[in-house]
């Protein structure tokens, strides 16, 4: 038995006894109930579909709402992405709390297709916790310099020899990482990106 069927029970048990609204004497009110009960099992599934929307991981129909309220799509990753991208960055907008460690920019490199993403710190020389032949020796503003080695770079950047006619010159297909890597990351430091 459907929703329908349901809906349309329930509304013949709760119409008032008396030869009015029996089926024998006139089909009339019946008709009226079957269309009722349509309508109501129709609202019903719509109200589900609601609750399935409420959820980012779920949602189908109400996205660029959620894309209105979340400020996306990210102005680093441009607006050519796919449903399930733009999903993705919704869910991804809502649970990650941020920060400025190093396993939080490589959670975010990983995300974005760079699985071998490592962060490499570099440190200041100060005396007592350098150690000769180990530690590379720069100036006291290299503490404040950080790498993040993302491996591999995305194929398709634009170069002479390859580019087709109408195609822009010299685009980066990780510019997206490098964009929401420096927008994130702490004030007071410097990012350098390394491929392999």
């Amino acid at each position: 038995m459907g929703i329908a069927e349901d809906y349309l029970d329930q509304m013949r048990q709760l119409l008032p006894p008396g030869p009015a609204w029996d089926v024998a004497f006139g089909d009339e009110v019946d008709q009226v109930l079957q269309g009722l009960a349509a309508e109501f099992a129709r609202v019903d599934a719509r109200g589900d579909d609601l609750l399935a929307e409420m959820y980012p991981a779920t949602l189908r129909e109400l996205l660029t709402d959620w894309e209105r309220v979340m400020q996306l799509p990210d102005p680093c990753l441009g607006d050519s992405q796919g449903f399930e991208e733009r999903r993705t960055a919704v869910i991804r907008r809502m649970i990650v709390g941020g920060g400025q460690s190093a396993v939080y920019f490589e959670g975010i490199a990983v995300s974005m297709g760079y699985p071998d993403a490592e962060v490499v710190r570099h440190r200041a020389p100060r005396f007592g916790s350098s150690r000769f032949g180990r530690d590379r020796f720069g100036s006291w503003a290299q503490q404040f310099f950080w790498t993040l080695q993302l491996g591999t770079p995305r194929p398709g950047g634009r170069r002479f020899g390859v580019s087709v006619w109408g195609e822009r010159f010299g685009s980066n297909p990780n510019e997206g990482i490098e964009c929401v890597v420096r927008r994130w990351a702490p004030a007071h430091t410097i990012v350098n990106f390394e491929y392999d």
